[in-house]
């Protein structure tokens, strides 16, 4: 996540996860252990190029990937691109676009910033590959989202520009850590009076135009996937709450797009945010296959 947004939970648990939730969770920590490495894209160069192969490698079970560049001081960064069609009856609708970044701060492999973002992005794109849904579906793994939006920003210029439109997008940000310890939740100011101080729950953060869409998908991850979820709608794109613009969805609002953000809410709960101990070990993989969960049977019921 970009700086200046908005603590493991261990007994957030599931005990009784079925075989097909054993198997989403599984798969969540296979991609996690891939991308969750140095990969800052000026000083860890390497790890940067090994998660772009990861993804495309991902993507590429699927369909097609394309790689939308784009040039950035003088040198040339990828957005990687998945579009799934919809069910025959409905291909003319306007995508649902699901978005990602995969790159990190110098110094930490970013385990829940964003590699957690990633690996439900490629999970998404195996669930809604295999069974379509009434919307094509665009899934798209960001660069440079943490030197200022810069790859979402690039990539939601051009869909102005080309006159393309949405049904929705949505921001894939920090997802896999929770706390339940009173006082674990910050906000910004003026939120605290609304909204619970055990930080356990996932948000949901959109425009406006995305208000029935942040009740359906509070609806889906209380019911589906069982995990608590909050959701702020955010006027002015977000100029109300600058907090609530810190990740690629900001972007999406700026061009006039509907857009939300989910996310486990960053700095304001995870103490290990832009730090060395952004590791594995401090996520709830729990608290992330659940809330992978509440957005395939959100996303499928749209």
């Amino acid at each position: 996540m970009h700086p200046g947004f908005i603590a493991p939970c261990n007994n957030t648990r599931f005990p009784n996860l079925t075989p097909p939730l054993l198997d989403l969770q599984q798969n969540l920590l296979t991609h996690l252990r891939q991308v969750a490495r140095d990969r800052d894209p000026f000083l860890s160069t390497v790890g940067h190029f090994y998660v772009q192969h990861y993804i495309r490698q991902q993507f590429a079970q699927w369909g097609e990937v394309t790689d939308r560049a784009f040039e950035y001081r003088g040198r040339t960064y990828h957005n990687w691109e998945l579009n799934l069609p919809a069910q025959a009856n409905h291909k003319s609708k306007p995508p649902i676009l699901i978005g990602a970044h995969y790159d990190a701060v110098p110094g930490s492999v970013g385990a829940d910033d964003n590699a957690t973002g990633i690996a439900v992005l490629l999970e998404l794109a195996r669930s809604l590959a295999s069974h379509p849904i009434r919307y094509p579906v665009r899934l798209v793994a960001f660069d440079l989202e943490e030197i200022g939006l810069v790859g979402s920003s690039r990539y939601a210029e051009n869909l102005r520009q080309q006159n393309q439109s949405l049904r929705l997008m949505i921001s894939l940000e920090m997802l896999g850590y929770c706390d339940r310890a009173p006082a674990s939740q910050k906000y910004p100011p003026g939120l605290q009076n609304f909204y619970p101080d055990q930080g356990n729950f996932i948000a949901l953060i959109g425009n406006l135009r995305t208000i029935p869409d942040l009740i359906h998908f509070k609806r889906k991850m209380l019911g589906a996937a069982q995990v608590p979820c909050e959701w702020l709608p955010a006027g002015m794109r977000g100029m109300i709450v600058p907090d609530t613009r810190r990740s690629d969805h900001a972007p999406f609002w700026d061009a006039g797009y509907p857009a939300l953000m989910v996310t486990d809410t960053a700095n304001l709960r995870n103490p290990h945010y832009h730090k060395s101990s952004d590791r594995l070990e401090t996520l709830d993989l729990d608290f992330l296959t659940g809330v992978c969960q509440g957005l395939i049977e959100g996303v499928r019921s749209l």
